[in-house]
């Protein structure tokens, strides 16, 4: 151990048990070395890590992945062992809790002994297409220790990545925090709704500015001359360097051509003028959920219609018809749940109910969901209808959808399926061109939204949720493993074959994957411990009981 670090009582190993990926593949080491701390260095023992779909993406698309590529101006970063760039194996998990065991001289933000939340997406570290992220270019959570650096978890504001976790809450509630987090981050999201104060606009089509205020952005172009702009080509532009484009018109082509000039956080406003596209039109909507891109329209002459149906956050309208797809997954668990808190209840004289619907093809998956919401749906007065989307359809026009499935077709039947000023979250990321009827989007006035992630601010909402006891963030697992079982557990999310989330417990080696029913089975005294049918704390504190007397 470096004598400049501060360490723990507890003896570190000198190896330890690891998933890596490399190639996309992933295999179990035995005998990775477990890395001391540099001098801005702090090393945890991570106590359990949640598996997510975005483990799935990572696996299959490996350095492609967009939060895999390397962090901009990066040479500071190659001499810390845990930054694993482009083809470099990785190391997957961005769901973890963890104990810290040892920090070097230098760091002032994490205490020996500590115990804390890895917030994951390190927004102060662009790469071309994203940004830093625990989990990806920089090792994650599925292993026994895992290496950060404080000059990388300490963010620009002051505010750390390792957000500190109460002590007395169990080790699963606090890793799914981080999921949980970005869902709160969909509906905490605040959406752009002017024009961006210093940015690029350019006005194209048949139209102009149609009387929005550009007096705040930096520069505006036009594709064919307007007093007071300067007329480009917009061929000679560079691809993601417009932050607002205002289009009139129903030219597909010409549109298709402008959306890769949009730059991430970008701005799309259409005014049809009341003429027709007459085909789908093909639009960066992977970007919408991976860039923050944004695209409003109006039949109407004026922009300003466009720019006026975009809602101010990412939470339904009380009263709303929610509708979440793919709610039998574990995100969509999270989803249903919290659409239920923020709707409306059903009480007599005021107003409409709320109504929260979940599109789950899967019997088993429905069934656990019905069971996990109950509770929530009950106490708070609000009605749940779920069906299989195979063979039924919402019940009447949706005012929010969320798509928690990766299936672009899904796109459109939420279009045809949406009300009037109707919202559709594209919460799981998709591919980035995708044909969409942009003639029914703007003649509902649609918006199309997503988010990636979460913040720091939201991982703190959610802590403080758990901390008070208001939330039980252990309501989708499904099933535990240890590292024995970590290769089949990631294997059961790519299949789909738990009807939950899947937690790891990275301390228990010998532990392979088992469904709550069937680690019931083997240990029959976790049974009475589960809550509802549900994992909980006191089930978790038995199964590391029965663990450690082995």
């Amino acid at each position: 151990m470096n004598p400049a670090a501060r360490t723990h009582d507890d003896v570190t190993p000198p190896t330890q048990s690891a998933v890596q990926l490399a190639g996309g593949e992933p295999f179990l080491v035995r005998d990775k070395p477990v890395p001391v701390p540099g001098e801005h260095q702090i090393l945890g023992r991570v106590e359990c890590v949640g598996l997510c779909w975005s483990d799935v993406k990572l696996r299959r698309q490996f350095e492609q992945h967009v939060r895999k590529g390397p962090v901009l101006r990066d040479a500071w970063l190659r001499d810390v062992p845990s930054y694993v760039p482009g083809r470099l194996p990785a190391v997957p998990g961005h769901e973890a809790v963890l104990r810290v065991v040892a920090v070097g001289s230098a760091v002032t933000g994490a205490v020996v002994g500590g115990r804390y939340v890895v917030q994951p997406d390190f927004r102060d570290l662009p790469t071309a297409h994203s940004n830093g992220a625990f989990g990806y270019n920089f090792e994650g959570g599925l292993q026994q220790y895992v290496l950060l650096d404080e000059r990388v978890v300490l963010a620009a504001e002051g505010r750390s990545h390792l957000l500190p976790a109460p002590g007395t809450a169990a080790a699963s509630q606090l890793a799914l925090v981080e999921p949980w987090a970005c869902v709160e981050h969909a509906f905490a999201a605040r959406e752009r709704r002017r024009l961006r104060s210093g940015g690029t606009v350019l006005v194209a089509g048949a139209g102009d500015a149609g009387g929005l205020d550009l007096s705040a952005s930096g520069r505006v172009l036009c594709t064919t001359p307007h007093p007071g702009m300067t007329a480009v080509d917009p061929a000679a532009l560079a691809p993601r360097s417009v932050d607002d484009l205002l289009y009139h018109g129903s030219d597909a082509a010409e549109l298709e051509r402008l959306m890769p000039l949009m730059a991430n956080g970008g701005l799309v406003l259409v005014a049809t003028g009341g003429r027709r596209f007459g085909r789908p039109v093909d639009l960066s909507v992977g970007r919408v959920h991976y860039g923050g891109l944004r695209i409003a329209a109006t039949t109407s002459d004026d922009l300003a219609d466009a720019l006026a149906g975009i809602p101010a956050t990412g939470t339904p309208r009380e009263g709303a018809h929610v509708t979440v797809v793919g709610a039998g997954g574990p995100m969509g668990v999270m989803t249903m749940v919290r659409a239920i808190l923020a709707s409306r209840p059903a009480v007599a004289g005021s107003g409409p109910a709320a109504l929260v619907e979940g599109a789950v093809r899967n019997p088993a998956r429905a069934a656990a969901l019905r069971r996990r919401v109950a509770r929530a749906a009950a106490e708070h007065g609000v009605e749940v209808r779920l069906f299989d989307p195979r063979t039924e359809r919402p019940r009447g026009p949706v005012d929010h959808c969320f798509l928690m499935a990766p299936v672009p077709g899904l796109i459109g039947t939420a279009i045809e399926d949406a009300a009037e000023g109707g919202v559709i979250d594209v919460f799981a990321g998709i591919a980035e061109d995708v044909p969409v009827d942009l003639d029914t989007y703007a003649a509902k006035r649609l918006h199309l939204t997503g988010t990636s992630g979460s913040a720091v601010g939201d991982m703190r909402a959610v802590l403080a949720e758990v901390a008070a006891g208001r939330l039980d963030t252990n309501l989708p697992v499904g099933a535990v493993s240890g590292m024995a079982g970590a290769l089949d557990a990631l294997d059961a999310v790519r299949d789909r074959a738990i009807p939950g989330k899947v937690v790891v417990y990275p301390a228990l080696d010998d532990l392979p994957l088992l469904d709550l029913a069937a680690l019931v089975a083997r240990h029959p005294g976790i049974g009475p411990l589960l809550e509802d049918g549900n994992w909980s704390g006191p089930a978790e504190r038995e199964l590391l009981r029965l663990a450690a007397r082995r």
